[in-house]
């Protein structure tokens, strides 16, 4: 009867361990705030939230970029000229409670939305730790990512989260890998390789690229360089591609691009950095 009760512990004990393996860490409570205007942050930021048992605060503005597309490009260029920034609704949330914020937000313009840029002005983040994540089109983590730096110098800012909004239903996976790799939830993760060095690129090479970016609405460039890793899922490519601004000068732009091992899986490219 001991032994069987023994057995029965060790059970109970392997299964409790298990369940709490990829949960948040319970020594310190995590905020999730963001801004959402179509829902892709909204349903990164439940995953982030979700697997962190953390707390969420929604930001919502008194006037809402509720118009059409050039409305919306219109208003913040207006906006934007003349140093305006929207009204935030009030909200109840207790910064001080929470050491490690996590602040999502859509790109606009290549940098976090501007009700983030309201929120910044308004709450105190000294000595806080920041972790941004965010949807994009095509890239701006980093960029967004330099401008907290620069907008709260008091703050630490972390490594990031982005996806293009095309993907979005990669981000479970993809959220759970960056809490795993960054400390943040306990677990395994397959370490990914470096890149190899950037070598000139092959026919076969510049076909990918073009299946995985010939759609997307703005050009590209050409590719010119890649280096590339190969993963348990596949193969992921970072491509060198060159092209013109506005202006005519010459600018270049690192383009991650990645094919799934997956039988008929289209080349899709991740994310732009300029």
């Amino acid at each position: 009867m001991k032994k069987g009760l023994t057995l029965f512990a060790v059970i109970l004990t392997l299964v409790s361990c298990n369940s709490q393996k990829k949960k948040g860490d319970n020594t310190q409570k995590y905020l999730v705030v963001y801004y959402s205007q179509t829902g892709a942050t909204q349903k990164v930021a439940q995953e982030f939230a979700k697997l962190l048992n953390a707390d969420t605060l929604r930001l919502d503005v008194e006037q809402p970029y509720n118009g059409t597309y050039e409305e919306t490009i219109e208003r913040c260029q207006k906006e934007m000229a003349n140093n305006e920034l929207p009204a935030l609704k009030a909200f109840k949330t207790d910064f001080t409670k929470y050491d490690t914020i996590f602040i999502g937000y859509p790109i606009w313009f290549g940098t976090y939305a501007p009700p983030i840029a309201s929120l910044v002005k308004e709450i105190d983040f000294a000595g806080k730790k920041i972790v941004p994540f965010c949807t994009f089109g095509s890239g701006g983590l980093n960029s967004s990512s330099t401008a907290l730096k620069q907008a709260l110098p008091q703050a630490e800012i972390l490594s990031g989260y982005g996806v293009r909004n095309a993907r979005i239903t990669k981000s479970p996976a993809e959220v759970e890998r960056f809490l795993i790799e960054n400390g943040y939830l306990q677990g395994e993760v397959e370490k990914l390789p470096d890149y190899t060095p950037q070598q000139p690129v092959t026919e076969e090479e510049i076909a990918i690229f073009d299946a995985a970016c010939g759609d997307y609405t703005y050009p590209l460039g050409t590719p010119v360089s890649v280096g590339k890793r190969a993963t348990a899922n596949g193969t992921d490519y970072r491509f060198t591609a060159k092209s013109k601004d506005a202006a005519g000068n010459d600018v270049e732009a690192i383009i991650f691009v990645t094919v799934s091992q997956e039988a008929g899986s289209k080349p899709e490219f991740t994310e732009v950095v300029r």
